[in-house]
């Protein structure tokens, strides 16, 4: 997992609204010419990204890297499909898992770890109505808390 926010490129809100996120798994991520120079840049967008489990391989789609504004005619295709590096027995574990009903894989989000881009993906199972209001209602009530302790201390 990514221990400074600064090297975060880009993060995927929704997905913590929409799923419960039950596992995660760091991967490696196959790159072309000027893309990581765009990520680099934090040119990324993951909000509609998707993993997909392909021959025993795992693909990020829809991720869209922005072309490099330097790459001229060798940049990249900014919606191409991008292979995920992770272990045999990480591989594994997801494709038994995102077998069953109601599981998913998504990226969580994109950063830059020594040197290179990585990708954080969740094993997530989507949440129902009820639990996404329920969700709200906790983080409204930890917001209040929060705000009835801190002007309580500055009396």
């Amino acid at each position: 997992m990514a221990k400074k926010d600064s090297n975060v490129i880009a993060q995927n809100k929704k997905a913590s609204h929409d799923y419960h996120i039950e596992e995660t798994f760091e991967a490696g991520m196959v790159l072309q010419g000027t893309e990581i120079k765009s990520i680099r840049a934090g040119k990324m967008n993951i909000k509609d990204a998707f993993a997909k489990i392909q021959n025993g391989e795992i693909y990020l789609w829809n991720a869209h890297i922005n072309p490099y504004e330097q790459g001229n005619r060798y940049n990249h295709d900014p919606l191409r499909t991008r292979k995920l590096l992770l272990h045999k027995k990480q591989i594994n574990q997801l494709i038994g898992a995102s077998k069953e009903q109601g599981y998913a894989i998504v990226p969580l989000k994109v950063y830059i770890k020594n040197g290179f881009a990585k990708v954080l993906i969740g094993l997530a199972k989507g949440k129902k109505k009820f639990d996404k209001r329920e969700d709200l209602k906790k983080k409204d009530a930890k917001r209040e808390i929060e705000r009835a302790f801190r002007d309580k201390q500055r009396v």
